[in-house]
């Protein structure tokens, strides 16, 4: 009795680990990672690179969904929008996510957004139009919202925050 009972846990050790084994092979052929994300987020030199080349950023999923990773910890205080270097375009940096904005004849464009740690995009109007916005919400529900909406003087993206906690 004693080895059957080896036999058995001995065929589902074997069975597990081919089951194991062809999956990770399976993820070996697809050119995944076993562990991690599929797609990586761009670092801010590279959305700084992109952004220097005169070309959009490159979208990690959907049509205007973009990763635009904030790497450092949620603050309580944001910094204040910084300009890129290329006319018409900045990059909007919140605790609750970060936003490329863009003019064209005056019409505001949100060319990607990416929400921060512990936040959800929600209600998305990217433009072409006299302003577009994103909002910010937390998935935990006690940390508010962040709306940021955008609207163009000339060329110049002018973005406006509004915090609702």
């Amino acid at each position: 009795m004693n080895s059957r009972l080896v036999l058995a846990v001995a065929g589902w050790l074997l069975a597990a680990a081919l089951a194991t084994g062809a999956g990770v092979a399976v993820l070996g052929l697809l050119g995944r990672p076993l562990a991690g994300p599929a797609g990586r987020p761009m670092t801010a030199e590279e959305i700084r690179v992109a952004l220097a080349r005169d070309t959009p950023a490159a979208p990690s999923s959907g049509p205007a969904s973009s990763a635009v990773p904030d790497r450092s910890p949620v603050r309580a205080q944001s910094p204040a929008p910084r300009a890129t270097p290329v006319t018409g375009r900045k990059l909007i940096r919140t605790g609750a996510g970060s936003v490329i904005a863009r003019c064209d004849g005056g019409l505001a464009r949100l060319q990607s957004w990416t929400p921060g740690q512990g936040y959800e995009v929600h209600d998305v109007n990217p433009g072409p139009d006299d302003h577009a916005r994103v909002r910010f919400e937390s998935d935990e529900g006690d940390e508010g919202r962040v709306e940021i909406e955008v609207r163009c003087a000339g060329d110049v993206p002018v973005p406006r925050i509004d915090r609702h906690d």
